[in-house]
């Protein structure tokens, strides 16, 4: 397992010096007829930032003097994201002018040499010197510049969540009609959040501060639709006592999502360790107070009126995502009730397989895109990279007669922030009539 973080690393650092190497070449046509102290400075810096984030990145990976580097590998990572995000942007800009180069040279070549062209060349030679002249800006300073300008932007946005998005809880109040729920039902109140990725957290007033949010809204039910932890169990140790605050007179309902299993790890070491884990979690969420539905079904009552509430294993129809999610075992025996709510932690089990064979599913309660942490939201304009993958990736989405919400999750996985898509609360109130 060393040997393969080490190659990891190597592969990583190479990716690193050879996109640096070809910004630079960008950045040496700004910087030279700068002063010497300048140009100095400047590489100084380009170079001296990469090289710290790569040490201090191989103490922390490999645990060098047994010391816990998790808050100083969450931001070194961050670091890593952010510029070169910022520089994947300023590479485009550079990459597409070398190469719109390239075919003008291979161009002006078979001119020369096939189509004899010789006016064309000499007009090319009297170009050039025009671009020569110092007074004027050329045009590989005008794209460097570009290129850096335009990287600029999402490094301000991106640095920006870091700072103000990763915690920024929003509590989103939804109204759904029910022809057929009872009226004993009418105007209930359900809570859900989704994909704490607990194993990220760096602030814990920060997150108690969301907590005591759920805790305001006093809901009748609460929901928890999957993704606890990043990869191992011992993650929640120090969050589950704050999570276990989350309290509703009706019960609090949750189900496991893709990173619960342990299945992103690769140094189990044994299969009886891998499953002590996942037992660990479901223990977890039992001390917790968490009704843990593993492809099973309950029954909500109220006043001698019930409805029926349906949790399933995951289910991913995107990637190699785990199938466990078994909808037909989990409804088996279930009574004929009016209303039937799911939690399915991946909302493409709702559009692969639910809205096409189980219409007797009102009410689907998702989460696991998070809204892919990044996009925008102005009134009812919604956009975020996560829609090339998910048709369906936040908020609420009726299909004839059923609806589904995708919850944008309350935590956060890789990227220690959000920029646009605000971690999520969710309060439903449910009515027979709009």
């Amino acid at each position: 397992m060393q040997s393969f973080k080490i190659k990891m690393f190597l592969g990583f650092t190479l990716f690193i010096v050879l996109l640096d190497l070809y910004i630079w070449q960008a950045v040496k046509v700004l910087i030279k007829n700068k002063p010497k102290w300048y140009r100095v400075s400047i590489k100084s810096l380009y170079w001296g930032i990469p090289t710290l984030l790569l040490l201090v990145t191989l103490l922390a990976n490999f645990e060098f003097f047994a010391l816990n580097f998790k808050t100083l590998k969450s931001y070194v990572q961050a670091m890593f994201f952010v510029i070169y995000a910022s520089k994947l942007i300023t590479f485009l800009f550079i990459v597409l002018d070398d190469i719109k180069r390239l075919f003008m040279w291979i161009w002006h070549v078979i001119e020369r040499n096939f189509l004899h062209r010789e006016k064309e060349a000499e007009e090319e030679e009297m170009e050039e010197s025009i671009e020569a002249d110092t007074t004027k800006i050329t045009r590989s300073q005008f794209i460097a510049r570009a290129g850096i300008v335009a990287g600029a932007v999402p490094f301000v946005i991106l640095s920006r969540g870091l700072t103000s998005g990763a915690y920024n809880y929003q509590v989103r109040r939804v109204n759904l009609v029910l022809p057929n729920l009872p009226e004993a039902f009418d105007g209930i109140k359900l809570l859900q959040i989704s994909d704490v990725h607990c194993g990220s957290f760096l602030d814990r007033d920060a997150v108690y501060r969301g907590i005591k949010l759920i805790k305001e809204q006093k809901a009748h039910v609460a929901f928890f639709t999957g993704d606890f932890v990043n990869n191992r169990t011992n993650e929640a140790n120090e969050w589950a006592d704050m999570f276990s605050e989350i309290k509703a007179p009706m019960g609090v309902y949750s189900i496991f999502g893709n990173h619960d299993y342990g299945d992103y790890v690769t140094d189990w070491n044994s299969p009886e360790e891998k499953a002590k884990n996942l037992q660990d979690l479901v223990d977890t969420h039992k001390n917790m107070g968490w009704h843990l539905l593993r492809n099973e079904h309950v029954l909500l009552e109220k006043e001698n009126k019930r409805i029926g509430l349906v949790g399933v294993e995951n289910w991913g129809d995107r990637g190699r995502f785990q199938k466990f999610g078994d909808i037909d075992k989990a409804k088996a025996g279930m009574p004929d009730v009016p209303v039937k709510i799911l939690l399915s932690h991946d909302p493409s089990h709702f559009d692969t397989i639910i809205s096409k064979q189980h219409p007797d599913i009102d009410l689907t309660l998702s989460g696991h895109t998070h809204g892919f942490q990044f996009g925008i939201e102005l009134g009812n304009y919604r956009w975020s990279p996560s829609k090339y993958i998910y048709p369906h990736w936040a908020d609420l989405y009726k299909i004839e007669k059923q609806m589904l919400y995708v919850n944008r999750g309350y935590g956060f996985l890789g990227y220690p922030g959000r920029v646009g898509i605000m971690p999520e609360i969710t309060v439903f109130t449910l009515n027979r009539t709009a």
